[in-house]
């Protein structure tokens, strides 16, 4: 096996290990176990289990931006791309088992590193909105705002509207939450005059 092979094969194994058992409990003998190779054989390619958390992340960053470059339409308007976007991202993130568990062991029992890791996540979404915000303002299609705070609220209203107000609400469907989104961030509520 081509030693490329054994760094996928760690790096597939610790990826699996974090999403099973959380950045605390996850231990370098667990990861060999998974990945069916010495406890040395990582340690050929990490230091330690903060490297090897680190360049998992780095690898769930990339995925991101590809999934956020895919939906990108340059013959749509900014809404419209900013709600794929959003979208496609958040679907990723339900759906990939890493961030599910980081966000329980965050939630649950405070973990630093669990905490740490969705930070630079959502800094990634955050600096991708930023730019696109930044355009948007260039070609006129949204006021002139401060992007770095129009980015965040953007971000946090779509999650409110896609997962959190599932708590309290009914959740709402694609449709529904790209109404509201509009209706906050493009539309505004007070009634024309």
């Amino acid at each position: 096996m081509a030693v490329v092979d054994r760094r996928q094969q760690v790096l597939k194994a610790a990826t699996k290990c974090f999403s099973l058992f959380g950045y605390k409990a996850t231990t370098m003998d667990q990861v060999a176990k998974i990945a069916n190779v010495g406890k040395g054989t990582i340690y050929t390619f990490f230091t330690n289990k903060e490297q090897l958390f680190d360049e998992i992340l780095r690898d769930v960053i990339v995925e991101m931006k590809k999934i956020a470059e895919r939906e990108i339409k340059k013959d749509k308007p900014f809404f419209d791309n900013l709600h794929r976007v959003l979208d496609a991202l958040l679907e990723f993130r339900s759906e990939h088992e890493l961030f599910i568990k980081l966000s329980q062991e965050s939630r649950d029992f405070g973990t630093p590193q669990a905490g740490e890791g969705l930070d630079k996540i959502e800094s990634v979404v955050l600096d991708y909105l930023k730019r696109e915000v930044e355009q948007a303002i260039r070609q006129g299609e949204i006021k002139p705002c401060d992007p770095k705070i129009v980015s965040v609220v953007m971000f946090r209203l779509y999650i409110v509207l896609t997962a959190e107000l599932n708590k309290v609400h009914v959740p709402l469907n694609k449709e529904q939450i790209k109404h509201y989104f509009h209706l906050f961030l493009s539309e505004g509520l007070a009634t024309a005059k």
